[in-house]
Parts: structure tokens; C-alpha cells; sequence
């Protein structure tokens, strides 16, 4: 028993951990810098957001809510285009990255 114990233990220290994914690279291939600018701080339209050291939470929220319609105005309909490209993992990372950007 003890040696079935301690193959356990091994197999679960080896197994390999998975990856949070990578906001920064997310956000480029996402295309979300192509309308907020690389670093979020230079949006492509006057009335596009900087996202540049937004609050995860609250960007996290917003990008949910565009993808399920509960925000739908003249504003997210550039963006209801793209949402179907992440999931709420990425959007997670994303959110994450932009908020520690200045």
C-alpha cells in the first residue's frame, strides 16, 4: 500500500501543470489590438475604449456581456464581430493582462 502511495505521489508531482493562457499573446491574435492599439492606450476611433489599467473585473464583465447580447448597443456592435473568437478563459486572460498595463 505504501509503495502504490508513493507511485501516486510521484505521478502527481510529475504530471505536468496546465498553462494559464498567455493575455498578451491573446490579445494580439484575438485582434483586439487592431481597434484598441497594442499597449490599450491608443483605441483606432475616438469613441473606442482605452483599456490600458482597466479593472480586470469590470473589463472581464464587459466582454461577457457583449458576447451574450446583454450589452448591446452602438457601441459593442464592432466587437459582438469578434467575441465569438474567445472563450471566458481567454477573456479572463486578457482582462488580466490589460489591467496591468499603464
Amino acid at each position: 500500500m505504501k509503495f502504490v502511495m508513493t507511485l501516486l505521489a510521484a505521478a502527481l508531482v510529475a504530471a505536468p501543470a496546465i498553462a494559464a493562457p498567455d493575455g498578451a499573446k491573446l490579445y494580439a491574435d484575438k485582434t483586439c489590438n487592431a481597434c484598441h492599439g497594442p499597449k490599450g492606450d491608443k483605441p483606432l476611433m475616438p469613441n473606442y475604449p482605452k483599456l490600458a489599467g482597466q479593472n480586470a473585473a469590470y473589463a472581464l464583465q464587459q466582454m461577457q456581456d457583449i458576447k451574450s447580447g446583454a450589452r448591446n448597443n452602438g457601441q459593442t456592435a464592432a466587437m459582438k464581430g469578434v467575441m465569438h473568437l474567445v472563450n471566458d478563459e481567454e477573456m479572463k486572460a486578457i482582462a488580466e493582462f490589460l489591467s496591468k498595463l499603464k
